[in-house]
């Protein structure tokens, strides 16, 4: 067939004008064929290219928002379709929530991130990857609501004749509740009154329960309703204090189809004057009343758990003295990295006997920018350590996690890096605890055996039931009462929402004690656990340390964490002379009237690169003051106790104060350049950041182009964002938030940064159930020719598609050299008879 035919008609034209003007000779037998392929050419003949059936590509909504609805009826729908196909056809299912994957025998589940709707993703998935050969169609099984637009991808669907269906899973929205706004500024004074607007959706003439909680804490709650469908609440509050804080709104509806939707989140900067922060556990630390004295703003912050990342916010400079890690939140320890790293930030560790190693900041994500190593060398280990440890192999430890590997495989690999941190020495037993103890390891010598033990704990599986806390305790004890050694310590590690049998595990603990031994517990979940207050009172009573995880992947950092703490450092308690080094004059005018000595230290050692002021004089030649620029910000480490025990040479040399003051400025660097500003705004979930510079005092050439860097909780390194140059003195950048997110960042410029954060989109795009994304769908399908498919078995009607391939590639191979020859033969006088010349001599004869 022709595409088009009408070329045709240029044939009688064509004889016509060869038999009136003679004198063209379009009668030679190769004019004759080069015409005619001409005309073929022009004509455009066509091949039919499809191959009997019918592709049929299923997109599966995998996301938050379907979930609930979808899933019930997953199986019997897939079923459904995978029945009703026919011999010739063929099925693909592509699963999709924020990203889209093609179902296959190499990937057994959905594993992406659930907050998205990404469907405009999936269906560029299915075009690839159909066949250009057959004819294709698209099923989508949703509940109609994506979170990107879907305009772009209906046209090159229609062009490719590949119909889009869809099959809706519904849901009773009459009686669904939702928080559609949480509005307040971002930032603001201190002490200011603010104003915070909660807008709520629902059905008219409902009403629900909400709450409002800064930083966990309920600022007020009660009861909003929807006469008229919404509701709205409006409240002041004030902050005392500078930094910033997590504002969090909640609908309680037990009733609610779609409790998604029943949330939102919103950071407040509130705004101060220059400050540091000080973490420290003495509630008068004579560090806070030095800084003070020297006139420094100074927050204090005795309770480290209360240490959030938004408190980071409008900091100077952190000041860690004498705190064990385990009592700072996890989430704020990787915030410390890109404080320092990322905005400019400044970072010290003082010493104590909770700092460093002995604090289990081992492997922790501040050892990477403290100055110096903490991890105590086997030469310098002068106690050996008996350790049990006790691993909890209930039901709950087979749930698998993002990554593939189950918490089991993660605890697993916890206590095989605990046996690898352990010197030769050191003994070590292991015990995986249900319902009753089941000995891993017995008592033996890590040194020779350590492949052995490995191998075994990496074979602990998960058994179901819970776990019997007292039973393992006291396995693990009876087994650890065997060794010679004077040092004892227990790691318990259980599920902190299924710890069962406590027993009598407070006279156990205290027999313990008693012979020397410690417990410190590894609960998996947070502290609001069902079972948390019994497995951290485990931790107290034990003399030991509690450490509470939700993220399985950071098991093996936390169990090297506890081991290092107890088995490689070292605080010397004994009085250490001083060696200055010319490194104090890097970051001072002049030199620095050392005392003779210190009380204690933490034994660590200087990294390369690092820069040591002073080192201790004993065999171990360690530094006692290290520092180094990390990033565009700052770090350093005091090995040398400066509160507390320890303390007494430190609080009373004369130089103290000119210390404190020297380091703590280079910890607080350079000022902003004046000229250079950075506003954000939030809509929705895109966040829009604004660069200002102005080159009559700020000299951006020279410094080079702004670097935008960003990072967030899930972040495993910091992301860069891309500017646009909007006009002279203004570069802007837009990032699209995933809900949930804490995105903090900053601008660098030279040496500089202006830090922003955090900030979180305030509403889950993924639960909005707005009319024009469903319409958008609708629309889709009607402009490629799809329709809604109640009955899921019809699926598989192939479109009215006639795929083609044009022919005129090969006719202009063949026509090409036919009119080159025909071209030569004009040139040198060789032509042919023409078609009428033969007929006439036919006549003749």
């Amino acid at each position: 067939m022709f595409r088009q035919p009408e070329w045709f008609f240029l044939l009688p034209v064509l004889a016509f004008l060869g038999w009136y003007a003679r004198g063209l000779q379009l009668w030679r037998p190769l004019r004759v064929i080069c015409l005619l392929l001409a005309t073929i050419f022009l004509a455009d003949p066509q091949w039919r290219l499809l191959k009997p059936g019918l592709d049929l590509w299923v997109l599966v909504d995998q996301s938050d928002s379907a979930k609930d609805v979808l899933g019930p009826r997953l199986t019997e729908w897939e079923a459904l379709i995978s029945d009703s196909r026919g011999p010739d056809d063929t099925l693909h299912f592509v699963d999709f929530a924020r990203g889209a994957t093609e179902r296959s025998s190499d990937i057994l589940r959905f594993e992406d991130s659930l907050n998205q709707t990404n469907l405009a993703t999936a269906l560029h998935i299915a075009e690839a990857r159909r066949a250009n050969n057959r004819a294709a169609r698209v099923l989508i099984l949703t509940d109609g609501y994506s979170t990107e637009p879907l305009a772009n991808i209906a046209k090159s669907l229609q062009n490719a004749k590949t119909p889009v269906d869809y099959r809706l899973a519904i849901f009773d929205a009459t009686a669904d509740f939702q928080v559609e706004r949480l509005d307040m500024p971002n930032r603001n004074q201190t002490a200011e009154p603010f104003l915070i607007e909660l807008l709520v959706t629902g059905p008219a003439g409902g009403s629900t329960e909400y709450h409002i909680k800064r930083d966990d804490k309920t600022v007020a709650q009660g009861t909003v309703s929807t006469p008229a469908g919404r509701g709205r609440i409006r409240l002041k509050d004030r902050i005392l204090t500078p930094g910033a804080y997590r504002y969090e709104a909640t609908l309680s509806n037990v009733n609610d189809p779609r409790p998604g939707n029943n949330s939102a989140e919103r950071w407040i900067e509130i705004s101060g004057g220059p400050r540091i922060i000080l973490v420290t556990r003495y509630q008068d630390d004579p560090v806070a009343t030095t800084l003070r004295r020297l006139g420094f703003e100074l927050e204090v912050i005795t309770n480290a758990r209360q240490f959030h990342e938004g408190r980071l916010t409008g900091a100077q400079a952190v000041i860690f003295n004498d705190i064990p890690a385990n009592e700072i939140p996890a989430d704020t320890l990787e915030a410390i990295d890109f404080y320092v790293r990322g905005q400019g930030g400044g970072f010290v560790m003082l010493g104590g006997k909770f700092s460093f190693g002995s604090g289990g900041y081992f492997e922790s994500p501040v050892e990477n920018i403290l100055p110096v190593s903490l991890e105590l060398k086997e030469e310098h280990r002068k106690l050996a350590v008996a350790m049990a440890i006790v691993v909890d192999r209930s039901g709950s430890m087979a749930t698998t996690v993002p990554g593939g590997m189950s918490k089991m495989d993660l605890a697993n690999s916890g206590v095989a890096e605990a046996a690898r941190l352990l010197g030769p020495n050191d003994l070590l037993t292991v015990f995986a605890v249900d319902s009753e103890p089941h000995i891993i390891v017995p008592l033996t010598s890590v040194g020779p055996n350590l492949p052995t033990i490995e191998n075994r704990v990496r074979s602990i599986q998960s058994m179901g039931g819970g776990i019997y806390v007292y039973t393992g305790l006291k396995a693990a004890w009876q087994e650890l009462k065997k060794s010679p050694v004077g040092q004892k310590h227990i790691i318990l590690f259980s599920d902190a929402a299924d710890s069962e049998e406590p027993g009598n595990y407070k006279s156990l603990i205290a027999e313990m004690v008693k012979e020397g031994a410690s417990v410190s517990v590894i609960g998996l979940g947070s502290s609001t656990d069902s079972d948390a207050a019994f497995i951290e009172d485990i931790a107290k009573l034990g003399n030991g340390r509690m450490f509470f995880n939700d993220n399985p992947a950071n098991l093996p950092a936390v169990f090297a964490q506890e081991t290092v703490a107890v088995a490689r450092s070292a605080f010397v308690e004994e009085q250490t002379g001083v060696e200055p080094t010319a490194g104090w004059l890097q970051i001072a005018a002049g030199a620095l009237d050392w005392p003779a000595y210190f009380d204690g230290y933490n034994l660590s050692y200087l990294k390369e690169g690092a820069t040591a002021a002073a080192n201790t004089r004993d065999e171990y030649n360690a530094p006692l003051v290290a520092f180094w620029n990390r990033g565009s910000g700052r770090a350093a480490a005091v090995s040398f106790a400066v509160s507390g025990d320890y303390s007494a040479a430190t609080r009373t040399w004369p130089a103290y104060g000119d210390f404190m003051q020297t380091l703590t400025r280079w910890l607080i660097g350079q000022d902003i350049p004046r000229g250079l500003g950075l506003s954000t705004h939030l809509q929705g979930n895109e966040l829009t950041l604004d660069f200002f510079y102005d080159d009559t005092q700020a000299d951006l050439p020279e410094a080079g182009l702004p670097k935008l860097l960003y990072t967030t909780q899930s972040a495993n390194e910091a992301l860069t964002g891309v500017w646009e140059r909007i006009e002279p003195g203004l570069f802007r950048a837009k990032l699209t938030l995933d809900f949930g997110q804490s995105y903090r960042g900053a601008v660098q410029v030279g040496d500089h940064s202006l830090p922003f954060g955090p900030i979180i989109a305030g509403e889950n795009v993924e639960w909005q159930t707005s009319p024009v994304a469903l319409n958008d769908l609708i629309q889709l399908s009607k402009t490629t020719g799809g329709e809604e498919r109640v009955n899921l078995a019809e699926s598989w009607q192939a479109p009215d598609t006639d795929i083609k391939q044009s022919l005129r590639l090969w006719i202009l191979f063949l026509l090409t050299p036919l009119f080159l020859l025909e071209i030569l033969q004009t040139r040198l006088g060789l032509a042919s008879s023409s078609f009428q010349d033969f007929f006439s001599r036919k006549q003749r004869i």
